[in-house]
């Protein structure tokens, strides 16, 4: 009898275990991916006007809103799982036509994406479509959509556009022909016109320097604002169109992606006259934190405000924060203290307010905020347990933005002044499974070298006191990424909350790990001492992780598993390859396994043969380093035209596990990018992914075939 209440407890776990079938799931992976995930939301700088795009398990269309009812309809009416994305949305000055862009971008070799493998192939186009409703008009192949402002109610709208690096313009209506605007060398890109629109603002980027060039339409000539050595960029004009403000970054060659930079040369903002050309420096970052430039979200790093002021972020503090400085130049005030991240920011219409989201007094959701372009009271706009982004500032204080929470997916919405928000299509979740979804929990836990980390824990619905489950970590990609306690605010990582969701609906608990070098904590977390290709210390997230889920009384040990995809797909090769005992199965998407191949992707005329040291500690800090000690089995999915992490990563895995013996499978998308185009690509990658640790962790039947 004490033999066999010894073996009580183990017992009762494996009944337990076999006990929760995949028929006890009450939600299906189509259903949390049922939603349609909202992007690219505009407004119009004059009219109480918006414009946003709608993915709708695979089909995108555009959806428009007016006040002051703002009641959302669909405008373009494409259809199928075609995987042809839609961007650069702009409307005209007086409403009437909104300007976008559908198909995606080129790759290296001039490919434009074809997930579905059309034999006839794809292409990017710039279309117009009257925003009252009609058949929507391809204007020319090309992208970035600048729209020349048209206050004189003349006859013809114009916009200018790029095409192979190339600045083009063509008149929205039909029979317009598109022709070349100039010629100039290296790649055109940030189309700005002037408000007069006489001249056209834009930075030729040549390598290792950048220009801020302006080419007067009436003169048709070109000319460089102030050229230096140095990376020119955010051209931004002032209301009298004879000034223009720049930002300029000094070059960084020695400095390679995906290693820290806390420190740099400083950066500055200048201001130049136009008819001159001649620019000087208005205010310059101080030496130390916030010497190297970072970015919001936003259609310019430069704005301007109302007294003449200039709008820009900092990270001064570590943290990236808003301040403006007058035109004329004298000391940056700070408008957004504290200990936060700025993310998405837009100006109000009469430019005396800055309208912005954060994580202020909310570290892993974002909220909105307003605050006076010259400093003042910082104003909560939205709060509470929701997450809300891309705020659009219309007139009379009415803001519209996108938002969801820990159950209801992203969706477009608007409030207004008198605190009425309004849902722009309220009836796209009427059928969504939101009440059959868990409200993740925040946690704090350590790494292994004893680093605060942060992560959002996901426990099954029906865990019963005294189980023990198979638990999942997941790490998200960039690494400039954070995962929030609510359904994210990029397409990827919103299906990847679902997926989470899935993952907890079928009994696993689940961990997604906020490790080192994401963003939301500041710069010395983003700019982790050793984080990446110069010694992989995010392996203490991984295995910090993995420890805590061990410690739990409700987490089975011997079965976690752990998945994510591009950076997230790094650190699960990484964490399977560094700590097989540890990690039973793992499902890599698209992941990084040799940093030299991947840093040569984004840095071009990296070599590693002439930064020997360098290449050396960027493959110590690979998995392909530690593939003799790999034992676990995974999962390997990638799309093979994959513009951010080479299909060859997986290739070359794939041959080193085989020479291991290591179980592996795979699901390959031909012609698929990074980011899946296709809907029903997700949904199978995901089912596998499901499928996968179902019979890794929960121990059912092993698959049919493998390596």
């Amino acid at each position: 009898m004490r033999a066999l209440g010894s073996r009580l407890p183990f017992i009762l776990t494996v009944f337990l275990l076999l006990s929760f079938s995949k028929t006890e799931a009450q939600v299906t992976v189509e259903e949390l991916l049922s939603s349609p995930f909202p992007g690219n939301l505009v407004g119009h700088n004059l009219l109480p006007l918006v414009a946003w795009v709608q993915n709708d398990q695979g089909t995108r269309n555009i959806w428009v809103a007016e006040g002051p009812d703002f009641e959302g309809r669909q405008l373009t009416h494409f259809e199928g799982d075609d995987g042809q994305e839609i961007g650069g949305l702009g409307f005209t000055t007086d409403g009437e036509t909104l300007v976008f862009v559908r198909g995606g971008g080129a790759n290296r070799q001039g490919e434009i994406p074809n997930p579905t493998s059309d034999p006839e192939g794809a292409s990017q186009g710039i279309w117009a479509i009257p925003v009252s409703g009609g058949e929507p008009v391809h204007l020319a192949d090309g992208n970035q959509p600048s729209i020349a402002p048209n206050d004189s109610g003349a006859s013809e709208d114009r916009i200018a556009f790029l095409r192979r690096g190339q600045v083009w313009t063509v008149a929205l209506h039909e029979d317009s022909t598109a022709r070349q605007m100039f010629t100039i060398r290296g790649r055109a890109g940030d189309l700005q016109w002037s408000p007069d629109a006489e001249r056209l603002a834009f930075v030729s980027n040549r390598g290792d320097h950048s220009f801020v060039g302006v080419f007067s339409v009436t003169e048709n000539s070109v000319r460089y604002i102030q050229p230096s050595v140095d990376r020119d960029q955010s051209p931004m004009w002032f209301p009298d169109g004879e000034r223009i403000g720049f930002v300029r970054i000094p070059n960084r060659r020695s400095i390679l992606p995906f290693m820290p930079v806390r420190e740099a040369l400083p950066w500055s903002i200048w201001v130049a006259d136009i008819r001159s050309g001649e620019g000087h420096m208005i205010w310059r970052a101080d030496e130390g934190p916030g010497s190297a430039f970072r970015g919001v979200a936003a259609g310019g790093q430069l704005n301007w405000g109302a007294g003449d002021r200039l709008i820009f972020p900092w990270e001064k503090t570590g943290w990236t924060l808003l301040y403006s400085v007058r035109a004329s130049g004298g000391p940056a005030t700070l408008l957004t203290p504290g200990e936060f991240e700025v993310e998405h920011m837009t100006l109000t219409p009469d430019h005396r307010e800055i309208v912005y989201s954060s994580n202020q007094d909310d570290i892993d959701r974002r909220h909105l905020w307003r605050v006076p372009v010259g400093g003042g009271r910082v104003e909560a706009v939205t709060s509470g347990s929701g997450i809300e982004w891309n705020p659009v500032s219309l007139q009379n204080g009415t803001v519209a933005f996108l938002a969801s929470d820990a159950k209801i997916p992203a969706h477009a919405t608007v409030l207004e002044p008198t605190g009425r928000r309004t849902a722009l299509t309220p009836g796209a979740l009427n059928d969504f499974p939101s009440d059959q979804l868990v409200e993740p929990e925040q946690i704090v836990f350590s790494g292994a070298d004893g680093m605060q980390i942060r992560g959002q824990l996901f426990l099954p619905a029906d865990l019963r006191r005294g189980e023990r489950r198979p638990a999942v970590l997941f790490f998200h990609g960039g690494s400039r990424r954070q995962m929030l306690l609510g359904w994210h605010y990029l397409g990827y990582y919103h299906n990847a909350y679902a997926m989470n969701q899935y993952l907890a609906s079928r009994g696993y608990i689940v961990l997604s790990v906020n490790y080192r070098s994401g963003i939301g904590y500041g710069l010395n977390f983003r700019e982790a001492i050793n984080y990446g290709a110069r010694g992989a210390s995010e392996f203490n997230d991984v295995l910090g992780a993995g420890l805590y889920l061990q410690s739990r009384s409700d987490v089975d040990p011997d079965r976690i598993g752990l998945w994510g995809g591009s950076y997230g797909g790094y650190l699960t090769a990484l964490g399977l390859a560094r700590a097989s005992d540890l990690f039973a199965a793992g499902v890599d998407f698209h992941g990084v396994h040799d940093w030299n191949v991947v840093i040569r992707n984004f840095a071009g005329d990296y070599d590693p043969t002439a930064r020997a040291e360098h290449a050396r500690l960027a493959f110590e800090s690979s998995p392909m380093a530690d593939i003799d000690t790999w034992r676990s089995p995974v999962l390997l999915i990638h799309g093979d035209d994959d513009r951010n992490v080479p299909f060859s990563e997986s290739v070359d895995l794939a041959e080193s596990l085989r020479n291991q013996g290591v179980y592996f499978e795979q699901l390959i998308f031909p012609d698929e990018v990074h980011g899946f185009l296709l809907h029903r690509n997700w949904l199978a990658a995901y089912s596998a992914t499901a499928d996968f640790f179902d019979r890794k962790l929960w121990g059912r039947e092993r698959a049919n075939g493998g390596n």
